[in-house]
């Protein structure tokens, strides 16, 4: 019996003999495009893409048996890496918070008329998400400024 690693192994040189072998009989079937009547330059260049696509599949198998049979584990270092000096860019500084002054009339008055306008936009008790769907979008009127009102709703008109 087979060992897994063999029955792997046979598996992937199967896959790369499929597809090398797909690649070539598609540069040989754009090659026979290419000297048909109806050929063009771009059959042409498409039968000589296959070809290179097969040489990169096996390619890419050698390389990866040569990476499986000398796995080199990169080096590993204990603690962070230092970054030399000047390689990064310097970062930029935040000023610090305006705290608002207390003894600004305008500010003080501003900040009253928006919690007054908060206040009187909240209902009484919480919302059921019915309720809350229902308020946030208001009907629309029935004549906007500009329009007659004779005019105003297609629907009703049809």
């Amino acid at each position: 019996m087979t060992s897994p690693a063999i029955r792997r192994r046979v598996i992937q040189v199967v896959f790369v003999v499929a597809a090398a072998a797909t690649c070539l009989v598609l540069g040989w079937w754009q090659l026979q495009r290419y000297e048909s009547t109806s050929g063009t330059g771009q059959n042409l260049g498409y039968a000589l893409q296959w070809p290179l696509f097969a040489a990169f599949v096996v390619f890419a198998y050698r390389r990866f048996l040569q990476l499986e049979e000398d796995p080199t584990e990169p080096t590993r270092v204990d603690g962070p890496t230092e970054i030399p000096a000047g390689v990064l860019p310097t970062r930029p500084t935040v000023a610090p918070p305006v705290e608002p002054d207390p003894e600004d009339g305008a500010l003080v008055e501003y900040n009253a008329y928006l919690a007054q306008l908060d206040a009187s936009e909240r209902p009484a008790g919480p919302l059921r998400a019915n309720e809350r769907a229902s308020t946030a979008v208001a009907d629309p009127p029935d004549t906007a400024p500009g329009r007659d009102s004779d005019h105003s709703d297609h629907r009703s008109q049809q």
